[in-house]
């Protein structure tokens, strides 16, 4: 059985594009990468809600997927007498990104991030980061928000089809809203 045939990631990608479709999110653009020398790869979905089109906020999905894990998987799914299950002991990472412009008025950040975690929960643990820049030295700073989760996705549901990151994406579409409607204040649009 070759590492293709175990697990179909891009199945699963494709899969993961429709599941943010149906939870209103516009796919942009979705990029597979492959390093030649220790055959990484990473899989990216650029999208962002339907009701942003124009902007200002923009998610980014990447699914990274470490070939010693997988072939690991592998060589446990060679191990397993006929009909058991695979174990649920490998994972790859997803990390879900939410950007937004240099923001004039930007929030506080640690009610911004308090905010946050009450909505991604324990499901969707986010980190909060600014980044104030100067383009002078007499200029006022322009801060740029960004917005991580990361969580882990089963190899073994990928390869059985049970794993659908149910709670995930709801929660992705309640922080893009959360955001977009806030974003006006902090560009200074209100």
């Amino acid at each position: 059985m070759g590492l293709l045939a175990a697990v179909d990631i891009a199945t699963f990608v494709a899969d993961l594009k429709d599941h943010a479709a149906d939870h209103g999110f516009h796919v942009h653009d979705d990029r597979h990468f492959v390093e030649t020398y220790s055959m990484r790869q990473a899989w990216e979905v650029d999208l962002h809600p339907a009701a942003a089109c124009g902007g200002p906020l923009d998610v980014h999905i990447t699914l990274e997927v470490d070939p010693r894990v997988m072939l690991s998987f592998e060589d446990h799914l060679m191990e397993l007498p006929e009909g058991v299950d695979p174990s649920d002991d490998f994972k790859l990472p997803l990390v879900v990104s939410w950007s937004l412009p240099p923001l004039p008025d930007g929030p506080d950040l640690l009610l911004l991030a308090t905010e946050l975690a009450g909505i991604g929960g324990m499901e969707l643990p986010l980190d909060v980061s600014a980044i104030d820049a100067y383009a002078a030295v007499t200029d006022a700073p322009e801060r740029s928000i960004t917005i991580s989760a990361r969580v882990e996705v089963s190899i073994s549901g990928m390869f059985t089809g049970n794993e659908c990151l149910g709670g995930v994406m709801p929660k992705v579409a309640e922080i893009s809203e959360f955001l977009l409607d806030r974003a006006p204040a902090w560009l200074g649009d209100i």
